[in-house]
């Protein structure tokens, strides 16, 4: 991501009066010509943007002899790796400016070329049955006839001929598709995030170019807030002082209605893993964003790409105003084709928004005639609608929508034979599809990725990270607005959590907190928690003070006290562990109620002390009156069950907390998928570094802990805690991991049955089926949750917590966690 600075001084020869000249650029890196200090084309060799028109057709009075700059970056449209395009960036990578030309373009020589292209795919895909490939053919064949290369006055000729065969017009019933201008621009992946500064200005202003000289086109762009989403925190103001002149450009062409704003959300998100608060907060801030910048909110959610679709997201949209959903993601399903591209998609609470997919299967189509095919062939609701989209543009910093794609569809607006194409916006596309709904079928539940399993697991601490960090923005929140109420000279932070959750929602981006980035993103997004958590820590210090500041003063002659805080919505009872006069850690049992606080002076007294015992075996068995555990010398949770009931969770002869390490070789996306082959491969981690021994010997708190090597080189840590009252055992697990190619998992056999099993999702839970009936049930044997997952049956069941996990499968009676 080095970069280069090109000074370009150009002399146009006087000869050239009257023609087209272009300057062209082909170079490794992606580059950016700048002329009068003004960005004005982006260049990048795979978005087939090699070029610049300097003019459509020279004047003897326009200037000959002109200066241009180009910044050209060292890295290419999918980064500055080698080998794959996946690759991470190569240090020693080299990038080559191969040709720097002053030219003539010859237009109609390229119109001609375009007729054909288009013939010749009509006659090729249309098929012998159909009498259009024929007549495409034999006009392709007169047209050779007809044109001389060498004398420019046959060309008129033989393209009129083509116009015939372009001028003969469908029936009324042939199905509309509707063409939009796309630029996938991946926010980080496998560029850190201030490369996508770049790519986003590169690519929007050769689409500002392109609307210059096309004033039909439409671009829909759902990324258009990135640039603040980067910058906000040092001021908006500082984009347009980087590129002032571009901005006002793009929001001229949205006032136009040609630069389409699309997506609803801060940034294009992971789909399953941001908890049911800050999806609220991407909607919320992104449909904010929209009102200020364009005076309206977005009535469609674009998201395409990203490995999965939580089934509370319906009822998120509509309560943030949206009833329209755009993606293609479930076209990368490895088992199953999804039945639907055109369908009404219902969430956990009866919400229903509209979707579509689609059906080319891609976001970054370029206008020929076998893409159009494509859409018709493959779509799945055929008869029910008769409108599709098709999005046109190389993504991820390639410059979006090209001339000769547009030419392609001009072609083809209303061809016989062929799909109507039409230049649209999603707007129209949608308008039209729910006037078409009646018989739309519906879709319940989520919309589950057959694909990227991985990434629910993939850096570990860019989990914890998020979890984390949602749960400071959550207490900063809580506290803060009890201490406005209770003092109403209290300051809320509204701007310092504003800058806070703007981070934690770039971190959210569908390559970031999936995992599915390189190093270098990896490392800013640490930075980010890093600065969320000290932050949100200080910001909560604040709060406590101004809502407990009376508390808070030692009072002559009052015994020590310390104050504690719940900042959940109910009633807790548990053991906290404070420092002591002599700053020694000692544990209490308290009360505090639901949102509140409690000063504690004489902790309460368990009901039950508990009780710890180490048997001849060297197991050890721990009871507090609610439940009793067995633990053997490898730490495995043999015994489990309610003291009340004497119903045992663990079934006979199975060991729970069984540590277990898979072969995680995926066929080819490493850092996104874990293919089910990989269960045939587990092995239980057997080897003892440390036999259980007792850290806690009972009374408020009794604790075990253990040592495990795993794989080759790394090492487990285990501490397992029962504390006074408490329903549920606790399991710290400290893991040195050194492998490469591994997945490590913890599982629970119990002794429950039922046919499903219960995941939290936002703001709500999903079943999901524990056999593998169909394949729609195996291809889930690998799935995501948040806090917890559950196995029930009438009147028992045990639930698996954890506080920074997201991978997690229930398949016959055994729960596991993907650590």
């Amino acid at each position: 991501w080095e970069t280069c600075w090109f000074k370009v001084e150009l002399s146009i020869p006087l000869a050239w009066v009257g023609r087209e000249v272009h300057f062209v650029w082909e170079s490794d890196g992606e580059g950016m010509v700048w002329r009068d200090a003004q960005p004005v084309q982006g260049l990048t060799k795979e978005g087939e943007k090699t070029s610049y028109i300097l003019t459509s057709s020279l004047k003897e009075t326009d200037p000959h002899s002109l200066t241009l700059y180009v910044e050209l970056a060292c890295n290419g449209l999918f980064g500055a790796g080698k080998g794959s395009m996946i690759a991470p960036p190569d240090p020693d990578r080299r990038f080559t400016l191969s040709k720097a030309e002053l030219v003539v373009f010859n237009r109609d020589v390229y119109e001609l070329l375009v007729d054909l292209e288009i013939l010749l795919d009509m006659a090729q895909l249309l098929g012998e049955e159909n009498q259009r490939s024929f007549q495409a053919l034999y006009t392709a064949n007169q047209m050779v006839n007809v044109c001389d290369v060498m004398d420019p006055s046959t060309f008129p000729a033989a393209r009129d001929l083509a116009a015939a065969i372009f001028s003969q017009r469908n029936g009324e019933s042939q199905h509309t598709i509707h063409a939009v201008g796309h630029c996938h621009i991946d926010s980080a992946w496998l560029w850190p995030y201030e490369e996508t500064i770049r790519k986003c200005a590169r690519s929007w202003v050769t689409v500002v170019r392109l609307m210059e000289c096309n004033p039909e086109l439409t671009f829909a762009c759902s990324q258009l807030r990135l640039i603040s989403v980067l910058w906000q925190a040092q001021q908006f103001e500082w984009v347009r002082s980087w590129y002032p002149g571009l901005y006002r450009q793009i929001q001229d062409f949205v006032a136009k209605g040609q630069f389409v704003p699309v997506g609803g959300t801060w940034v294009e998100m992971d789909g399953n893993l941001p908890s049911g608060e800050s999806m609220v907060r991407q909607f919320l801030q992104g449909q904010r964003f929209f009102q200020e910048q364009f005076g309206r909110i977005c009535s469609e959610f674009w998201l395409p790409d990203t490995f999965g679709y939580s089934a509370q997201l319906p009822q998120l949209m509509c309560g943030c105003g949206i009833r329209r959903f755009l993606t293609q993601k479930l076209s990368w399903n490895l088992v199953n084709t999804f039945p639907h591209h055109t369908f009404f998609w219902e969430g956990i609470d009866g919400s229903r928004v509209l979707t579509h997919f689609p059906p080319g299967d891609s976001y970054g189509m370029h206008g020929r005639v076998e893409e159009m095919l494509k859409t018709v062939k493959n779509n799945k609701d055929k008869g029910r609608v008769n409108h599709s989209a098709l999005l046109f543009g190389f993504g991820d910093g390639g410059g979006g929508p090209t001339q000769k794609m547009l030419d392609r569809m001009k072609r083809m607006s209303d061809t016989d034979g062929l799909p109507r194409v039409q230049i649209s916006t999603p707007d129209r596309l949608f308008s039209v599809l729910e006037k078409e709904s009646s018989q739309l079928c519906t879709w319940v539940g989520e919309l589950f990725l057959e694909l990227h399993n991985g990434t629910y697991t993939t850096q570990a601490q860019i989990k914890k990270g998020n979890r984390e960090c949602e749960r400071i923005l959550h207490d900063v929140e809580v506290l803060s607005t009890l201490a406005v109420a209770r003092d109403g000279a209290f300051q809320y932070p509204a701007s310092q959590l504003q800058r806070l959750w703007r981070l934690l929602l770039l971190n959210q981006f569908h390559d970031v907190l999936p995992g599915s980035c390189i190093q270098l993103v990896v490392e800013d997004a640490l930075q980010y928690y890093a600065e969320i958590r000290r932050a949100g820590a200080r910001l909560q210090e604040e709060a406590v003070q101004s809502l407990c500041r009376e508390l808070l003063e030692p009072k002559a002659g009052s015994t020590e006290s310390t104050l504690v805080l719940n900042t959940l919505p109910w009633e807790r009872t548990e053991v906290i562990s404070r420092t002591g006069p002599a700053g020694t850690e000692t544990l209490a049992l308290v009360t505090v109620p639901s949102m509140g606080y409690a000063l504690v002076r004489e902790p309460l007294l368990p009901p039950q002390p508990v009780a710890v015992r180490k048997q001849e075996d060297g197991s050890i068995a721990m009871e507090n009156g609610v439940i009793a555990v067995c633990l053997d010398m490898m730490g495995h949770l043999t015994s489990l069950r309610l003291v009340d009931s004497e119903r045992e969770s663990v079934p006979d002869g199975c060991y729970a907390n069984q540590f277990a390490l898979f072969d995680d070789v995926p066929l080819y996306w490493d850092a996104w998928d874990v293919m089910d082959y990989h269960l045939e491969t587990r092995k239980p981690v057997t080897t003892l570094l440390k036999p259980l021994e007792i850290t806690l010997a009972g009374g408020l708190r009794g604790s075990a802990s253990f040592s495990l090597q795993i794989g080759e080189s790394s090492t487990l840590t285990q501490e397992i805690i029962l504390d006074a009252t408490c329903p549920y055992l606790r399991f710290l697990t400290q893991v040195e991991w050194k492998e490469a190619h591994k997945f490590l998992k913890v599982e629970f056999p119990v002794q429950v049955r039922s046919t499903n099993a219960t995941y939290e999702i936002q703001f709500g839970h999903l079943q999901r089926p524990t056999h593998w009936n169909t394949s729609w049930d195996w291809a889930r044997f690998e799935v995501w949750a948040h806090k917890w997952l559950d196995l029930s049956e009438h009147g028992f069941g045990v639930a698996l917590l954890n506080d920074c996990k997201y991978g997690a499968s229930a398949h016959g009676n055994v729960l596991s966690l993907s650590l």
